[in-house]
């Protein structure tokens, strides 16, 4: 990508309100807006007794939480992981959303033909869960570095001037608990940058925010540029619920079997969550436990599904 296609950058970020629509009527545009700019706002993406649910459900873990270790995020950050078994609305209405498990599925299915002796085999991998967190940005935070999330998959492209399926590893949610703007911290984001080069760094003044009241979502591709921003209050923390969806044949970054080892927790989630957090097989044939479906583990092995390999 040359030095004046970089300058192209579409500076604004387009916004959905879903609240009281169906799914079918507003995936469409969604997905059209992701793939020219690579994110989206969705408003109302959450009830905000939901807001109020999770905040109360993550309170005892933030009065614990220390410090984090990285100096990739400010000392004023707090960050809470292994969120599935600490929060069944985290679980079942940011992770399990109908709408956002439908966009992970739009750009994160893999499709395989292939041969097995004179046999032809056809095999879809689902996406799974990459990472859950919910962040507490305090007053005084510093902002983050423009970066891509997709490099922990080692993704170097090259530019297109449009956007394909196959071209993602990857794609986030960020939902505000509570108020999100370009004083307290909000995202910042440069729109259409999943299509550059990866050879070109970013810019800042390129980028915008991704500003969100309570409830509010913004869906992103792992591609793009990104950030977290200065939190410029004396009063305000920023406290975001956000999760990532990757390809199912690719590491998780959080590790899920580790993060979430009482499986209990795991147990009491719908069949459809326990496998997109990696207990099912990624086909043909990845991720199987004694040569068996990974769910059979979470299960009396006789009512289990018996591993298909292709």
């Amino acid at each position: 990508m040359t030095a004046n296609a970089v300058k192209q950058a579409i500076h604004k970020i387009d916004d959905i309100d879903v609240r009281g629509r169906a799914v079918q009527d507003v995936f469409p545009r969604l997905i059209d807006i992701l793939k020219i700019s690579g994110g989206c706002t969705v408003r109302n993406f959450i009830p905000q007794e939901t807001v109020n649910q999770l905040n109360e459900d993550f309170a005892p873990y933030f009065d614990q939480a220390q410090q984090l270790k990285s100096n990739f995020w400010a000392k004023e950050t707090r960050r809470i992981t292994g969120c599935m078994g600490k929060s069944e609305p985290y679980a079942l209405e940011i992770v399990g959303n109908e709408l956002w498990q439908k966009v992970g599925r739009h750009f994160l299915t893999s499709t395989l033909q292939w041969w097995i002796g004179d046999r032809q085999e056809h095999s879809t991998s689902d996406p799974q869960l990459n990472n859950t967190s919910v962040f507490r940005i305090r007053p005084g935070a510093t902002a983050q570095a423009l970066h891509r999330d997709d490099c922990i998959c080692h993704v170097h492209h090259s530019a297109a001037t449009t956007h394909y399926l196959g071209r993602d590893y990857g794609i986030g949610l960020f939902v505000a608990g509570t108020p999100s703007t370009s004083h307290n911290g909000a995202t910042r984001f440069i729109p259409g940058s999943h299509l550059w080069d990866y050879a070109v760094p970013p810019r800042e003044e390129d980028a915008v925010y991704a500003e969100l009241r309570p409830g509010d979502a913004f869906m992103m591709l792992a591609g793009c540029y990104h950030a977290g921003s200065a939190n410029l209050t004396s009063d305000q923390d920023r406290q975001l619920y956000t999760t990532f969806t990757g390809r199912g044949w690719c590491r998780q970054e959080e590790n899920q079997y580790l993060a979430h080892s009482d499986l209990e927790c795991v147990r009491r989630l719908p069949e459809k969550l326990q496998s997109f957090m990696g207990w099912n097989l990624s086909l043909p044939f990845m991720g199987w436990v004694g040569l068996e479906n990974p769910i059979r583990a979470l299960k009396d092995e006789s009512k289990g599904p018996s591993v298909q390999y292709f």
